[in-house]
């Protein structure tokens, strides 16, 4: 018997990068998943979900939208577990262009705070309360991000761990007008005071930038940073990002639900690089890819630091190297048609 047979759960934005990985993974563990979309007559919404193995007899569509207050009810309502993806950022993409600004969005953020802000937190709460008032609900499995975690003006150097009793300090974050990292700490922080108010059963997983295979049609935000690397950028950022699988984000959620001793949050970050070991990287994989030899700027490069994999691995979660991950994702852009290349 499959993990999820006899068992419903509820996937919010099911259409977004992470959610869509975690439909598909659910649905091979046999569970019946209750999905939300904004729009489920937009086939590029829901085609990719539909076709997904196991879809046809235990994927359910409906709409629901984060601002509208009871809309996820009936999507919650006999669900044993509800996994919430649904959150602002940038998907559908239309210009990859390479633009230094979009791919370190979190450090030049190119949307107001209102489309950020709102939609994170009263669309978490709003997620929360059907939850809440709904008896059958065991467990909600909330995704965060690495960016809740690792902004609070402590040092991060080589020899730094960040581990999940790390959070961000939302004041200077706003110093900084860092308003995506701003958004995502207010509703994990926001989401933890309310389960504890309501006696939920909730566990946060924190992933970092999320890379990998792409199932839905059109281009997510991460997917969007490595395309802008390889399709001609004269120069690449002076940043340093986490990195994960999408697939490794998607089982992290699943065994959160299902191992009953999860408790508190997941940081999910197989390592931590510079974008110049990323465009090294690309490289090797892609000998005759045209990469930036150059960095945007001339400052000496923003170090890296570790991230601890210790809890992470107490769900049974191991990681998939980065060059693997960059490699799926290239080779998705390739088969979306978002890139043309010989390999």
């Amino acid at each position: 018997m499959s993990t999820g047979e006899g068992k419903t759960v509820c996937v919010t934005g099911a259409s977004g990068y992470i959610a869509s990985c975690l439909v598909k993974h659910l649905l091979l563990r046999g569970y019946t998943v209750k999905a939300s979309v904004r729009d489920p007559s937009d086939p590029r919404k829901t085609q990719h979900l539909l076709a997904l193995e196991g879809a046809e007899e235990r994927l359910k569509l409906f709409k629901a939208n984060l601002l509208e207050e009871g809309s996820f009810d009936s999507g919650v309502e006999g669900c044993d577990g509800v996994f919430h993806t649904a959150s602002p950022f940038y998907h559908d993409v239309t210009d990859p262009q390479v633009d230094v600004e979009f791919f370190t969005y979190m450090i030049n953020p190119l949307v107001s705070t209102a489309e950020l802000l709102d939609p994170a937190v009263k669309g978490t709460l709003n997620v929360l309360n059907s939850c809440a008032n709904t008896p059958s609900v065991k467990r909600v499995v909330l995704t965060s991000s690495i960016a809740a975690v690792t902004y609070n003006g402590k040092p991060r150097t080589p020899d730094v761990v960040v581990d999940e009793s790390w959070f961000t300090d939302p004041e200077y974050c706003k110093n900084l007008k860092l308003w995506y990292v701003v958004s995502k700490t207010i509703a994990e922080d926001s989401a933890w005071k309310f389960a504890k108010e309501k006696g939920l059963d909730m566990v946060v997983v924190n992933p970092a930038m999320v890379i990998g295979p792409l199932l839905q049609p059109t281009l997510n935000t991460s997917a969007a940073a490595v395309l802008s690397l390889i399709k001609g950028a004269q120069t690449f950022p002076n940043a340093t990002f986490g990195w994960v699988n999408v697939k490794d984000v998607a089982n992290a959620h699943i065994q959160a639900f299902e191992i009953p001793s999860a408790s508190g949050r997941y940081c999910l970050v197989e390592r931590v690089a510079h974008c110049s070991e990323v465009v090294k990287m690309l490289s090797e994989l892609y000998p005759s890819f045209q990469l930036p030899e150059k960095c945007a700027d001339d400052k000496p490069y923003v170090p890296t630091y570790q991230v601890s994999k210790a809890k992470a691995k107490t769900l049974g979660i191991e990681f998939t190297p980065l060059d693997v991950s960059l490699k799926e994702t290239v080779e998705s852009l390739k088969e979306k048609g978002f890139v043309s290349f010989e390999s």
